[in-house]
């Protein structure tokens, strides 16, 4: 794809740059979004599997379904988009991600500053006690038990659940103090996490969206990219070495 130089030249001169990432980044490496026409919603009910209610109705069940969710993630890699953003924390003076996803792909691309708004499924803890965990538990007999007696859940935000306070405070600090917020792979839609968008944009950040279809967002971001993160987050860099290089 053709990108336009005065979109170089803005991301070039960025000082502080920030990731707003969602399911689209993840799809990439072999992991179901939720929403879009083969999304995970629109096979089954969220309400009976992702909220806290259904979780102590059937415990066994809702671990079931994510344990079939964490193997699905250990075996995926991060792609390119993840490790193309890892990469330009050598190109800015701060680079932060804030991810809806649960997948832990950034942490593993290599990215430093990395606020997770929706839990991590590598995660778990116990309901009671507060205890975490991270290890891989046998569910055969059923659902896993702390030593207190307190159930042990997904460490993940559910239907009807707060985001972590810190992990959300801190990306909406990221999103106030940017001068250039991308958002890659998210339609936008799911709040509070996308009211970041607009904290940025009323800061004064630069919004470039980078996804495969226009989106809710596209009328409030100043460009769009459209395609797949890892392609279009790959040639960036080299746009931008090749600007910086010419500049210079």
């Amino acid at each position: 794809m053709t990108i336009d130089k005065d979109v170089i030249k803005i991301i070039s001169n960025a000082r502080s740059v920030v990731f707003f990432t969602g399911a689209g980044i993840s799809a990439e490496s072999g992991i179901p979004t939720f929403r879009g026409k083969d999304g995970i919603w629109n096979k089954l009910r969220p309400e009976e599997l992702a909220n806290f209610d259904a979780f102590m109705r059937n415990p066994k069940l809702v671990w079931e379904w994510y344990k079939h969710r964490m193997e699905i993630v250990h075996k995926s890699e991060p792609n390119a988009g993840h490790l193309a953003i890892a990469e330009m924390q050598n190109m800015f003076d701060k680079v932060t991600v804030v991810t809806q996803n649960i997948d832990n792909l950034h942490i593993r691309a290599g990215s430093k500053t990395v606020y997770e708004l929706h839990g991590n499924i590598e995660r778990n803890y116990c309901v009671k006690c507060k205890q975490f965990f991270n290890k891989d538990f046998d569910i055969s007999k059923g659902a896993p038990m702390c030593k207190c007696g307190g159930l042990i859940r997904p460490d993940v935000v559910w239907f009807g659940e707060y985001l972590p306070e810190d992990q959300f405070t801190a990306g909406d600090n990221a999103a106030r103090q940017c001068d250039l917020f991308f958002i890659v792979g998210t339609s936008g839609v799911v709040y509070p996490a996308a009211s970041l968008i607009f904290t940025a944009k009323n800061n004064g950040a630069t919004l470039i969206e980078i996804n495969i279809e226009p989106t809710e967002v596209c009328s409030s971001v100043n460009y769009s990219l459209y395609g797949k993160s890892g392609s279009i987050l790959p040639e960036l860099i080299k746009l931008i070495k090749d600007f910086r290089d010419n500049k210079d």
